[in-house]
């Protein structure tokens, strides 16, 4: 079937009824004021399959897919108060063959009015979401969903014994878990002094680089283990610690070294929320002398992550924000004015961090899948103040540590491999090729 015929096929949705709306979660509200070709807000998650993707037979999994998570079809309106979400009744949008950079901005009216694209490289399946529609647990909840429908598309054994149903174990829960579970009269407790910031050349317009580092699980742990660390907190550490040695060269600095960390809350409030919900720690070291040694960096970090992550301290963060939110005041200014207001509070946060590294945890398919299943990706698009990010995710035995970035050289991404080679850990490193020389 040709793309022509592909189009005819798909009809938008009948609607004999006002379509549905929904409310935007605390965080966001942020994304749509801040978005735009330079900050897309957009993050990949990436499946890669055993076998090479068929564009088409993706096409007919993401359309049978997308009716079942009203939270993925949608689109974005504006109020005089606030955006929120309307249901969309267009065809799904249209799969195509990667052929450019990833984590673009994402046009609704170039794409069926959708906050997310699907996309296909070799045997990778590729979504880029909006961060308005949710986190990477959201993401991760409808790649699963769509990869599952394309490989029983794929395998008529296996969707003979599997059917076109969703897992019982995947969420379509929408609450705004932030509403549910504030508490009121907290105070703001958490920085926003202005970090450290890297500058060096970078690469060409619209070129971004992405390295992904493989490594062995039970080897991680080992090293972790003997630093008295945890996977997260040690891969953070090494990340501040190449910042510091591929840019300070070991000397003083005026600002610190801050890694925003998200923290996902659902296992600290027993939620299952398809909308975003988590906040940042920020992972500091404060360079106030020269040469501090490896160790002394990783025990710094450590402290400094464990004295945030605690569910008080997280409850205490988007307690604050949801405050705001529901001050009736703020409530009532017009979203032209909010959005000044807001635009202002995100450029002092995001200066208050040097980069980003995020963990969206280990990846778990159903077993009947596990045999088409390579591994899984994910990674960010760059935001103000930060060229460069961190992204940790597993999948079975393999840790993978991605690299987003539009630096014109790798010297952290160098500095960070070497460090866990010398730790003794066996690396595997794969490129998008922007490196390549």
């Amino acid at each position: 079937m040709n793309r022509k015929q592909n189009k005819a096929k798909r009809k938008p949705q009948r609607r004999s009824r006002e379509p549905k709306w929904d409310k935007l979660d605390n965080t966001a509200h942020l994304f749509p004021v801040i978005a735009g070709d330079d900050m897309t807000n957009v993050y990949r998650i990436s499946a890669v399959l055993k076998e090479p993707v068929v564009g088409t037979v993706l096409q007919d999994a993401l359309d049978i897919v997308l009716p079942k998570f009203d939270g993925f079809n949608v689109r974005l309106r504006q109020g005089i108060f606030w955006y929120y979400f309307e249901e969309n009744g267009k065809p799904a949008p249209e799969v195509r063959e990667e052929d450019t950079y990833p984590c673009r901005y994402i046009l609704q009216n170039r794409n069926n009015s959708y906050l997310f694209r699907v996309t296909y490289y070799q045997c990778r399946i590729n979504l880029e979401v909006f961060h308005v529609l949710t986190d990477g647990m959201g993401g991760i909840n409808f790649l699963k969903e769509l990869t599952y429908q394309y490989l029983r598309l794929s395998h008529p054994k296996l969707r003979e014994q599997e059917g076109d149903r969703l897992s019982a174990d995947t969420s379509l829960n929408r609450e705004d878990s932030f509403l549910q579970n504030y508490k009121k009269g907290h105070a703001r407790n958490y920085r926003s002094g202005r970090a450290y910031i890297m500058k060096a050349p970078k690469l060409r317009a619209q070129e971004f680089g992405v390295m992904h580092g493989y490594l062995n699980i039970p080897q991680l742990k080992e090293v972790c283990k003997s630093h008295g660390m945890s996977i997260n907190e040690y891969l953070v550490a090494l990340c501040i610690w190449s910042i510091y040695q591929g840019f300070l060269h070991g000397a003083q600095a005026k600002r610190p070294v801050r890694a925003a960390v998200p923290v996902n809350l659902r296992p600290y409030f027993d939620s299952v929320t398809t909308k975003n919900f988590f906040v940042m720690v920020s992972a500091e070291f404060w360079p106030k002398k020269e040469n501090y040694s490896f160790e002394e960096v990783l025990e710094i970090v450590k402290e400094s992550l464990r004295s945030q992550i605690t569910k008080e301290n997280l409850e205490d963060i988007f307690s604050y924000n949801v405050s705001n939110e529901k001050n009736l005041a703020m409530r009532a200014v017009p979203l032209l004015i909010k959005n000044l207001a807001i635009r202002s509070v995100y450029t002092k946060s995001a200066l208050a961090n040097t980069t980003t590294v995020t963990n969206i945890g280990s990846i778990r398919v159903r077993e009947p899948y596990e045999p088409y299943i390579e591994m899984f990706h994910s990674f960010l698009a760059m935001s103000k103040g930060q060229l460069l990010k961190g992204n940790i995710c597993s999948y079975q035995n393999t840790l993978v540590f991605t690299f987003s970035s539009v630096f014109e050289k790798p010297v952290v991404q160098k500095i960070f491999f070497r460090t866990l080679a010398a730790e003794g850990l066996d690396v595997k490193i794969e490129s998008n090729g922007v490196y390549y020389e």
